[in-house]
């Protein structure tokens, strides 16, 4: 297909799952309504993750950071301003801590930037704690004026479907493409005349916008906030972990990632609490092993090769545990020992 029949196919996707998530508040218990609660809103987190992350290989541990602050923002001006104006605050804040915190560490790559994206995320976190303890007087926050249900779940879904939407435009402008040839090779990318350095704040500051947003309408899920539960580092790294299961260079991955891994966490969180951070962990490795392009790298293909690689494997070790290769071994030794 040609990119506008890409395109076109792209959007008419987004279409059908909209219309689809837009019926469960419906037919669906109270569960799979908070099921799908978390399902968008990891959606339009690994989403903008990837779009910025996944395109220029920077790996971002700040996500938690901007979720925070919008669920913080949130929680101080619903009652004052409004449901929808929380939202585009929550949305707002963080998009200025992104831009401050890019144009301070997106100079660094690696490693180096993962460990100052957590550090900032902690001190964010431990000022909010402080500045709740001493001026506040408090130690979290409780929500009176609470939207109800089906209001909170249009809104997580409309950011989940904007985040989606951008990405499928901003790939395919010029915008995406700088960010793609900073990944590939940002030297290169200055020397073609792109501002790598604006480009980058760009892109991390529309991450964070989409992290608060989720951050805000999120916040009223809980009734009562604190530091520890809105920026829980565990956001984060899942936010990371989906994205990097669902193929974060790619644009439906992260969104079968967020409803696949949103599924399986909670059935494990049920099933067997004690073993859930060690499967999740496990995941993790033998998607980076045996999946390193995603789930949206999954075709007919991948599982035939799959296949092709077990059997020769089996046959290695059948060779090996029936004593034929030692056997060749000694005669080809003796064979030599004649000759």
């Amino acid at each position: 297909m040609n990119p506008k029949q890409l395109f076109t196919r792209d959007l008419l996707v987004l279409f059908g799952l909209t219309g689809w998530a837009l019926s469960i508040p419906y037919y669906g218990s109270e569960f799979v309504v908070a099921m799908a609660l978390t399902c968008l809103m990891y959606i339009a987190l690994a989403t903008s993750w990837s779009l910025f992350c996944g395109s220029t290989r920077y790996l971002s541990l700040a996500t938690s950071a901007f979720f925070g602050i919008g669920a913080y923002t949130g929680a101080l001006s619903i009652e004052s301003q409004g449901w929808a104006t929380a939202i585009v605050l929550g949305a707002a804040i963080a998009t200025g801590v992104a831009v401050v915190m890019g144009a301070l560490v997106l100079h660094l790559r690696g490693t180096y930037f993962a460990v100052l994206t957590f550090g900032m995320t902690e001190l964010i976190r431990h000022a909010i704690t402080y500045w709740e303890k001493q001026v506040t007087g408090t130690v979290g926050r409780v929500l009176t004026v609470v939207p109800e249900r089906d209001t909170i779940y249009l809104t997580m879904l409309l950011i989940a479907v904007l985040a989606v939407a951008t990405s499928i435009v901003l790939r395919r402008t010029r915008f995406g493409l700088a960010l793609r040839g900073i990944g590939s090779d940002e030297q290169r990318a200055m020397t073609l005349g792109v501002d790598t350095r604006l480009i980058k704040i760009a892109g991390f500051a529309l991450t964070a916008a989409f992290a608060g947003a989720a951050g805000a309408a999120m916040s009223v899920r809980w009734t009562y906030i604190d530091p520890t539960t809105v920026f829980n580092p565990f956001i984060g790294f899942q936010t990371v972990l989906i994205a990097l299961i669902g193929g974060a260079a790619t644009l439906w991955g992260p969104l079968i990632a967020a409803i696949v891994f949103s599924l399986l966490a909670e059935t494990l969180r049920l099933q067997i609490p004690q073993l859930y951070m060690m499967m999740l962990g496990l995941l993790l490795i033998l998607s980076v092993l045996y999946l390193p392009g995603g789930l949206a790298s999954l075709r007919g293909e991948t599982f035939k090769q799959w296949w092709r690689d077990m059997r020769d494997e089996w046959k290695r070790k059948r060779y090996e545990w029936s004593g034929d290769k030692a056997r060749d071994k000694q005669r080809e030794k003796e064979r030599r020992v004649v000759i």
